[in-house]
């Protein structure tokens, strides 16, 4: 990784936003680039400045990070957004992924995973506590079940569904590039067509979409 990841934490507690900021200061790929305080601030600086990843709250004045992330991603697609938040509760959960969220944290994460999850995402990958993936899997598929049938899983080519697999494996586009003997700009048409066939906006969809159609396992 030769660039710097330019983050902005959303946080409308000072003591976080200073102890995240300490933390990630240790990661020489990880520039925090700006701090604000509600969602509505988060957008207008997304709006305004170069972003490659929000830390989002969840619960903030104003505007709430889920509404920011809605906002964000209809913005520029290609900002992740990572959620960290106390709440271990599935409705939140839905609705991020709803709205293309690329990662999902608690509050009490260690910092070593924090910052691997930051650099993951920066990778294109995603990121789901294995303590909720169950939940999101049954919700995914009650909510999915009259969409995805398996006349769409029949429609994927035989390399669409080697990229899927590695999609649900949480690896990167470079990663899947180098295990397919492709390239990353291949991998990228690959993913659009995927999404399009399976009916899915993002890689975390499309990544539940391959555990619930058994093409990996959990």
């Amino acid at each position: 990784m030769n660039t710097s990841i330019k983050l902005l934490i959303a946080d409308d507690h000072i003591l976080i936003r200073e102890g995240l900021r300490k933390i990630l200061s240790i990661e020489p790929h990880i520039s925090v680039v700006g701090e604000v305080t509600n969602g509505q601030q988060a957008v207008d600086y997304c709006l305004k400045n170069p972003v490659d990843i929000v830390l989002m709250d969840i619960n903030m004045p104003i505007m709430n990070g889920i509404e920011a992330c809605r906002q964000i991603k209809k913005l520029n697609p290609n900002i992740g957004i990572i959620a960290l938040t106390i709440h271990d509760q599935d409705e939140y959960l839905f609705e991020l992924i709803k709205y293309g969220i690329s990662g999902y944290v608690l509050k009490d994460i260690h910092p070593d995973q924090l910052i691997k999850t930051i650099l993951g995402v920066a990778q294109g990958e995603s990121f789901i506590p294995p303590s909720l993936t169950a939940r999101v899997l049954a919700e995914f598929t009650r909510l999915s079940s009259g969409d995805y049938s398996e006349k769409k899983h029949l429609n994927l080519t035989e390399r669409e569904i080697e990229v899927l697999k590695q999609v649900a494996k949480g690896q990167s586009n470079k990663a899947i590039a180098n295990a397919l003997y492709i390239s990353e700009k291949t991998v990228k048409n690959h993913l659009t067509n995927i999404f399009q066939k399976i009916g899915v906006a993002d890689r975390t969809q499309a990544a539940l979409y391959a555990i619930k159609e058994k093409l990996v396992d959990l």
